[in-house]
């Protein structure tokens, strides 16, 4: 455990805000702003570079993780209806995908973008007090892949999980991570060209409820505070936070060395001797 002193200073963890009622899903656009999700209250939020922070949208579809594209726009996983979204910079709605063969997704939770521009995206069931349904459409739940393009279909690239949560790619694009929140394991896969996943192997025996990487390939895992891994899946550190769960993790700030921690009521950063890869 001695490498996370050379990571950060548990003592620089700073409260950004506490007003929340369940923080989620942090997200960093190209200047180093964070947008984040407080679920029950259906809004997201934005805390830029100069430690402003600022409420950038209401009646965002319950929305749980989300993640910039290249053209600047959030893609959202709007949970109030099983959807995917794409928000512009002026809060203009697209709907990417609101069906499967019919059925409505368990509910989109988490998504990384790999750089042709398609989404991979995990679809585990919570039940949501504001659905009227009381159980899933869909036969297990697994990770999805939406490729770019207008006439493009989703299909499944990974069905061997048992409740995927957080999910994030490899700075080069060639692995994709996912964490099984249920299994308590991450697993890596191998993208193929045309996106399919393969060659699942167990990488870190702890699962995840959000989840990045550092320039260095070290993983942070959030749940009971954030847990750093090495790249062969080694624990390097362990960042303290005293709420009752930590839901995710991402790097933003003017360098991309802030870690930014979504964790209950709550909003955190702590200054890094790393940077991110998002």
């Amino acid at each position: 455990m001695q490498v996370s002193a050379q990571l950060f200073n548990q003592d620089s963890l700073q409260l950004i805000s506490r007003q929340f009622t369940f923080t989620e899903g942090p997200a960093v656009n190209a200047k180093g702003d964070i947008y984040f999700t407080d679920q029950p209250n259906n809004q997201i939020w934005k805390y830029d570079t100069n430690g402003n922070l600022s409420l950038f949208m209401d009646n965002a579809g319950r929305a749980n993780g989300t993640y910039f594209d290249k053209h600047g726009q959030l893609l959202v996983c709007a949970d109030e209806n099983n959807e995917l979204w794409c928000v512009s910079k002026n809060k203009k709605v697209k709907v990417l995908l609101s069906t499967v063969d019919g059925r409505k997704l368990n509910g989109p939770n988490d998504l990384w973008v790999d750089a042709k521009g398609g989404i991979y995206f995990t679809d585990p069931y919570y039940q949501r007090d504001y659905w009227t349904r009381k159980k899933p459409e869909m036969e297990g739940q697994k990770v999805y892949y939406l490729p770019p393009g207008k006439k493009v279909s989703v299909r499944v690239v990974a069905e061997d999980v048992a409740k995927p949560n957080g999910i994030v790619g490899s700075a080069d694009g060639k692995y994709l991570y996912v964490a099984d929140i249920q299994r308590n394991k991450v697993y890596r896969y191998s993208i193929g060209k045309n996106g399919d996943l393969g060659d699942q192997t167990q990488i870190i025996n702890q699962g995840a409820d959000g989840i990045t990487l550092d320039s260095r390939g070290n993983f942070y895992l959030a749940g009971n505070g954030v847990t750093i891994f090495n790249p062969e899946g080694v624990k390097i550190g362990h960042i303290e936070v005293k709420e009752p769960w930590t839901s995710n993790v991402c790097f933003g700030g003017k360098n991309h060395s802030d870690l930014f921690i979504t964790a209950s009521t709550a909003v955190y950063t702590i200054p890094m001797q790393v940077k991110g890869i998002e």
